[in-house]
């Protein structure tokens, strides 16, 4: 009889008070941004004070998914516990107008370019983490 394997070890993000409302929404399938309620700006990564107008009354809206790639990289060495080379990961503006980091799932590292669309998914990594990652746009008709 085989040996049970432990689960891959995966890295995983500090929550805080200032990112729970992200990490909650996105165990429900939800992109949220961080918003002040004083003012309306949206930031991310998210914060304390908001940097426009400084109030400490914040809320959050749920982004659309979708967005271009402003710049990326390809990480190649060295090895990420729970993660296979190459690694995509882009810096996506939002069609809200903020930019998000985040890991590219289903473009190969000589196919990723500037601009390109994406939309976000979810990677349920276990009952207490779901990571957002992101996939091209379908073309339309296909």
């Amino acid at each position: 009889m085989p040996a049970e394997r432990a689960p891959t070890p995966v890295i995983r993000p500090m929550v805080n008070r200032d990112s729970a409302y992200f990490w909650e929404g996105t165990r429900k399938g939800e992109l949220r941004i961080q918003s002040c309620n004083a003012c309306g700006a949206l930031r991310h990564p998210p914060g304390p004070a908001c940097p426009e107008c400084g109030a400490l009354d914040r809320g959050h809206v749920v982004a659309s998914g979708r967005g271009t790639v402003f710049s990326y990289i390809v990480h190649r060495h060295p090895p990420v516990p729970g993660k296979e080379l190459p690694i995509v990961i882009a810096l996506i503006d939002l069609e809200e107008g903020v930019r998000m980091v985040g890991e590219v799932t289903d473009v190969a590292d000589d196919e990723i370019e500037i601009g390109m669309p994406l939309q976000v998914d979810f990677n349920e990594v276990d009952d207490d983490l779901t990571l957002p990652i992101w996939t091209r746009v379908p073309e339309e008709g296909k």
